[in-house]
This record gives structure tokens, C-alpha cells and sequence, in this order.
């Protein structure tokens, strides 16, 4: 028999993650469809959620998770610069 190493990366994986059961309120099942119809997993926005809220409780030097709210392209950004261009130089 000739292993197939998808299968190999799949069992590696998911051998780590533990199923649990979740219990929506119809509104959360309602945004769920409307955040899977855009592309998003089910099961990684549960995760992000989770990784988010719990973040105080995780032990070891797991990075507190980023929502991504606070990311700018603006290379600008908090430059000071402008805010003293009229002040004289004593």
C-alpha cells in the first residue's frame, strides 16, 4: 500500500487540535453564514475569537493575538514633524 502524503500532513495536523461543540444564538449563526459566504472558515474565526478573548490565560510565550484594527500603510503615521514647523528654535 502506497501512503499518501496528504493524508500524512492531515492526520500530523489534526492529531493536535482537540473537537469540541459550540452552541450559537441564531444572530451568531446568521453573521457565521454571511462571514463563510465571504470566504472565512468557521472553524478559524472560532479560533481567532477564542484567541482574542482568552488571550491573558494562554501560559508560555504565545504572542497575544492581532486583530489587524490598528494596521496603517501610512509610512507617515505618528511622525511629529508637522505638529512643530511653526515654533522658532531658542
Amino acid at each position: 500500500m502506497v501512503a499518501d502524503p496528504l493524508r500524512s500532513v492531515y492526520i500530523g495536523c489534526m492529531s493536535s487540535k482537540r473537537s469540541t461543540t459550540v452552541r450559537l444564538d441564531a444572530e451568531d449563526i446568521a453573521a457565521l453564514t454571511r462571514a463563510r459566504a465571504d470566504g472565512h472558515s468557521a472553524a478559524e474565526l472560532i479560533r481567532r475569537g477564542l484567541r482574542i478573548v482568552a488571550a491573558p490565560y494562554y501560559r508560555g510565550r504565545r504572542r497575544p493575538p492581532t486583530t489587524g484594527l490598528f494596521v496603517s500603510t501610512d509610512p507617515d503615521l505618528g511622525e511629529e514633524a508637522p505638529l512643530f514647523a511653526g515654533l522658532e528654535r531658542e
